[in-house]
């Protein structure tokens, strides 16, 4: 059917793309045992591109026929004529490539497993298996799954389909004693974000994991302040998570360094001229752009624009290598980049954005780790950040952590945060995990650009630790 739109479009274009996208998405949430939300929608359209001397103008429509779709291809050819003559860079079809292809989410157990009322009943249950005593004063559970499917065709013979299934579920306690209140997560707020079916809802911890969340919550009321000190930082990988997805992924973004987001979400303390020289960290770094990992929430076979998905190393060995950026942006910029021009949904634009972006595994085990701090600190879960728009100076605080004295994991402390300057904090990094402490985690809600558009991200990541961090309440 796309084909046939694309093919009645009569435009004196030097190429024409069509991107179709079609997505459900459903929410479910119960709290302190109710229900709480129960929604669904649908969302359908048509993106049109269309190149005319050097510039690609961009259209849109939910009238999906052959009228409906010359509208919106007529509009962007007008928009990319009126814009030529302002360009900064020129765009050709080799930035529009042929490609043929499929991608479908692994799957074990489909969405359709459970009926809404079974979801609604597990959920309700969660919270009251939350609630482990008294001072446990609020629970909630929630459940959100997107269906996605994308169809690229082009003049130049593209033809891909791609189809995501997504899952995120989020539990979590808050716990009160007097002035005392403490919340705690499932690995942090949506942090439980993936590719595949009901299998990451129905797992086989999945009581287990309630529990602790409970546990920790009224655990955290009569821990201790975390101390304010400069010492060794030990990460777990939810931490990691965002760490990984402030610090690096967003000044990565070669658009970002390229100067098209200062005025909205910031540039880049990175500079074109740092690719290939730049010390990003320690020798103990390595980071790769993968969107091939079975099951890690962005993975894909192909961007929005056609370009084939492969793995590369952003960081190796701790020196920077090749930015997050799209066809265009490596054009424009003579910079290495990866295949990351995304697009949130059918009205908006790819541009380029994150997609897994993990800290490879080292060789050390947890148990080796901790054992060789005499003095330290480990952190788990996120609870909020703070970043300059450059993406250089940070602050994070996690809901959960614990001291390590002699080799061990003793006292918990509650309100921990730690401080630092990115090539800094990764120059400090002294051991990284090996894959039995790997774990992958995502978030639905990277937003970016203008209009903003909200994607799926995933980052992977090992146990690691930092030396001479500074860590306050």
């Amino acid at each position: 059917m796309l084909n046939h739109l694309l093919n009645s479009i009569n435009l004196p274009a030097d190429w024409i793309g069509c991107r179709k996208v079609r997505e459900v998405g459903i929410a479910r949430s119960a709290r302190d045992g109710m229900p709480q939300n129960n929604s669904k929608s649908i969302s359908e359209g048509v993106m049109i591109e269309v190149l005319v001397d050097g510039q690609i103008g961009y259209g849109a429509t939910n009238i999906i026929t052959p009228k409906g779709v010359q509208t919106a291809a007529t509009a962007a050819y007008n928009q990319a004529i009126a814009a030529s003559k302002y360009r900064s860079h020129t765009v050709t079809t080799t930035q529009r490539p042929k490609v043929v292809g499929q991608y479908v989410s692994p799957t074990v157990q489909p969405f359709n497993t459970l009926n809404p009322g079974e979801i609604s009943d597990r959920l309700n249950q969660i919270c009251h298996a939350l609630k482990v005593g008294e001072k446990i004063v609020q629970t909630t559970a929630s459940l959100s799954t997107r269906e996605l499917e994308t169809w690229f065709v082009s003049s130049n013979g593209s033809d891909v389909y791609q189809k995501f299934l997504l899952m995120t579920t989020d539990y979590a306690a808050t716990a009160q004693d007097g002035a005392i209140i403490q919340r705690r997560c499932d690995r942090g707020g949506l942090a439980r974000c993936y590719q595949g079916g009901m299998e990451h809802f129905l797992t086989a911890d999945l009581w287990e994991r309630v529990q602790q969340v409970g546990e920790q919550a009224l655990e955290l009321l009569t821990a201790i302040e975390c101390p304010s000190e400069t010492t060794t930082l030990v990460l777990a990988p939810d931490q990691l998570l965002l760490q990984i997805h402030e610090s690096i992924g967003h000044p990565l973004e070669l658009d970002r360094i390229l100067g098209d987001e200062r005025n909205y979400a910031g540039g880049s303390f990175v500079k074109p001229t740092d690719f290939g020289n730049l010390a990003y960290g320690s020798p103990l770094m390595n980071i790769t752009f993968d969107p091939t990992v079975p099951g890690e929430t962005a993975s894909y076979s192909f961007d929005d624009i056609g370009a084939t998905a492969t793995r590369e190393y952003l960081i190796r060995d701790g020196i920077l290598e090749r930015g997050i950026g799209s066809l265009e942006s490596q054009d424009r910029s003579g910079l290495p980049g990866v295949a990351c021009a995304r697009a949130c949904s059918w009205n908006r634009p790819p541009i380029d954005r994150m997609a897994n972006i993990n800290l490879e595994p080292g060789t050390s085990s947890l148990d080796e780790i901790i054992g060789g701090i005499d003095r330290g600190i480990y952190m788990e879960s996120n609870k909020s950040w703070s970043i300059d728009d450059r993406r250089h100076k940070f602050q994070f605080s996690c809901e959960y952590a614990k001291l390590i004295e002699n080799g061990k994991l003793t006292t918990t402390v509650r309100n921990p945060n730690y401080r630092g300057i990115t090539p800094q904090f990764w120059g400090n990094l002294a051991a990284v995990g090996n894959a039995s402490t790997w774990e992958m985690y995502g978030s639905p809600i990277c937003g970016k650009g203008e209009p903003n558009q909200a994607v799926w991200v995933g980052h992977g990541a090992p146990v690691a630790a930092f030396t001479d961090i500074e860590i306050f309440n």
